[in-house]
């Protein structure tokens, strides 16, 4: 089984501070499964307004924590890093849950595996748990989009050629 720290993270997803929302990757099955951890920190830019008399982590970065660590399993099941010719896009939710809580201190486990793939939208089951209790859980959708050569989308605004 694959661990990863936080550098070989850093190659599978564009994201970077403040929207990084995985530390570390405990166990990964390439075509299977991942499990990975977000240490929640009251450090968080969201605590700041989210909410500042009870600190809690928003269920939409629960999901969005999911869905990274998604990306980082459909990037090393294709044995792919992330690139600027490309982008993984987190393109569907389903069936989103909130069952407890995420406060500074939890250390929130991702669990995602893969359900299915189907020209090009990779299906998934994440649930995020704190102590073994369950915290959020989603079926998510992501595809992986090849992104227009820099200048491209200039160019075809101006009815030019790209070079």
């Amino acid at each position: 089984m694959t661990q990863l720290d936080i550098r070989a993270i850093l190659d599978h997803l564009p994201h970077r501070y403040p929207f990084l929302l995985v530390d570390r990757v405990l166990e990964l099955e390439k075509n299977h499964r991942i499990l990975a951890i977000k240490n929640v920190t009251m450090n968080e830019p969201y605590f700041v307004g989210h909410f500042p008399h009870q600190p809690v982590m928003p269920g939409v970065l629960q999901i969005e924590a999911l869905a990274q660590a998604a990306g980082i399993l459909s990037f090393q099941t294709m044995n792919r890093v992330s690139d600027a010719e490309s982008i993984y896009y987190f393109v569907g939710i389903d069936n989103a849950r909130f069952k407890r809580p995420v406060v500074p201190g939890d250390q929130l486990h991702l669990e995602v595996r893969i359900q299915r793939v189907s020209r090009g939208v990779w299906k998934y089951k994440g649930v995020a748990s704190v102590d073994g209790q369950l915290a959020a859980e989603a079926d998510l959708m992501c595809a992986l989009r090849s992104l227009p050569p820099p200048g491209a989308a200039a160019a075809a605004d101006s009815g030019e050629a790209a070079p």
